[in-house]
């Protein structure tokens, strides 16, 4: 079992940016949050929608063993959909590679980096859910976590659960 170290901000570019300065600065792992991101980014380099309420966050690990990336995903996509699942009584299904959805509308956005520092190599997993509202994507249908529990969500709850998850199921 690992600890993630959290490190809240009120606003960053991008927590996947601030996990890549957190490696650089000697961390080996922890966990960014952030109430606000400013250059947020999806797949393919589509900039992810912020707004408040939701959650914007990213886990980073020192991988000692070599995994195919496509593997990664499949693991992190599983170890999140288990997370959110705790929440809500609706199914999560999983948009290969990345995407989390309930009746098929995005409820999450996954984006895995392997950065390779100092003859280490780190995964980040920057993570966005959906919480309190859905942004509007032309030609892909979102929904948040909210319309689908039985009661409003706190957010540090869903981190928490998320974080308890990564924690125990990576080994360093």
């Amino acid at each position: 079992m690992i600890y993630l170290k959290k490190f809240n901000y009120k606003i960053t570019n991008s927590t996947n940016l601030m996990a890549h300065k957190k490696i650089k600065l000697g961390v080996k792992s922890g966990i960014i949050i952030s109430e606000n991101q400013i250059k947020g980014k999806g797949q393919y380099g589509r900039k992810w929608i912020s707004l408040k309420g939701n959650i914007f966050m990213s886990i980073f690990l020192n991988l000692r063993m070599k995994i195919a990336l496509d593997e990664i995903t499949k693991f992190n996509c599983n170890l999140i959909r288990k997370s959110l699942s705790k929440f809500t009584n609706k199914k999560i299904t999983t948009k290969k590679p990345n995407d989390l959805l309930i009746n098929n509308k995005k409820i999450c956005g996954i984006l895995q980096e392997i950065v390779k520092f100092k003859n280490k190599t780190f995964i980040i997993v920057g993570i966005g859910v959906n919480v309190a509202k859905s942004p509007f994507i032309s030609n892909y249908p979102t929904t948040c976590m909210n319309e689908h529990t039985s009661r409003k969500l706190i957010k540090d709850d869903v981190i928490n659960e998320i974080r308890i998850k990564f924690e125990e199921s990576y080994s360093l």
